[in-house]
């Protein structure tokens, strides 16, 4: 009888340890189609946080061809820029915005991310998430302390747990995002940095789509180089003068 009991406690570690590997191998199958999918059409992106950043950086992906729902917590209030940039642009609730999109864009105020991650942490799970918040100590407090302290992006992912998380667009001001988007080459540079190869894939031809050029300067543990006050934050240069000023590799 111990014998029989054995076998069917192994049987059952291997039965649940296949399916962990296939829900494993389903999630990242998932990001390399999504990867694949960007590569070749159009992605559909849900904006959190519809103010200068997000209206800004989602209008060049509506004027790029990308179906783009801006959201925020008064949604009547994005109407008229969802008008303005036409057919493919559309104003909504968070919710609306997770459901309908294939890739996130959270640019929101730091102190706002946890409680993003509270309340839509089931719906954002799995998905890509290009983070372009900024910790700052003056309004965020704590949050800002902590952001310091641990580096940006692995705090960002803690507030986000479950999400394909990549760094992006938080090292410009907006109105140079405006001004200087699909400029003659050579273009100015993005910095983006993730955990995720499928997910800083998308996101690196999402900043080429944006009219910029990615750099990527590592993990999300590496975020930390263009966080506010790093070396690579607001840093309004070419793609090769950033790698430089970081020391990256050509």
């Amino acid at each position: 009888m111990h014998n029989t009991h054995i076998t069917v406690d192994r049987k059952r570690r291997t039965l649940l340890g296949a399916a962990g590997a296939l829900a494993l191998g389903g999630m990242l199958g998932a990001q390399t189609a999504l990867a694949q999918r960007a590569a070749d059409s159009k992605l559909k992106i849900g904006v959190i946080g519809s103010g200068h950043i997000g209206g800004t950086v989602g209008g060049l992906w509506v004027k790029a061809g990308h179906p783009v729902l801006f959201s925020s917590r008064h949604p009547e209030q994005l109407q008229d820029l969802a008008a303005r940039l036409g057919s493919l642009a559309q104003a909504g609730t968070v919710e609306q915005a997770l459901a309908f999109a294939d890739v996130i864009f959270i640019a929101v105020p730091y102190l706002a991310l946890p409680q993003i991650g509270k309340d839509y942490g089931k719906a954002l799970a799995g998905k890509t998430v290009l983070d372009a918040t900024n910790a700052m100590a003056k309004r965020d407090g704590a949050l800002a302390e902590e952001a310091e302290r641990n580096g940006i992006g692995v705090t960002s992912q803690k507030y986000l747990p479950g999400t394909h998380l990549v760094r992006a667009f938080n090292t410009l001001h907006y109105t140079i995002l405006e001004q200087e988007a699909n400029r003659p080459a050579p273009r100015l540079a993005i910095p983006i940095a993730g955990d995720d190869p499928a997910a800083v894939k998308i996101a690196a031809g999402l900043v080429q789509d944006a009219g910029f050029d990615p750099v990527e300067v590592g993990k999300l543990a590496d975020a930390r180089r263009f966080q506010f006050g790093g070396p690579g934050y607001g840093q309004n240069v070419t793609a090769a003068e950033l790698r430089q000023k970081l020391s990256l590799a050509s």
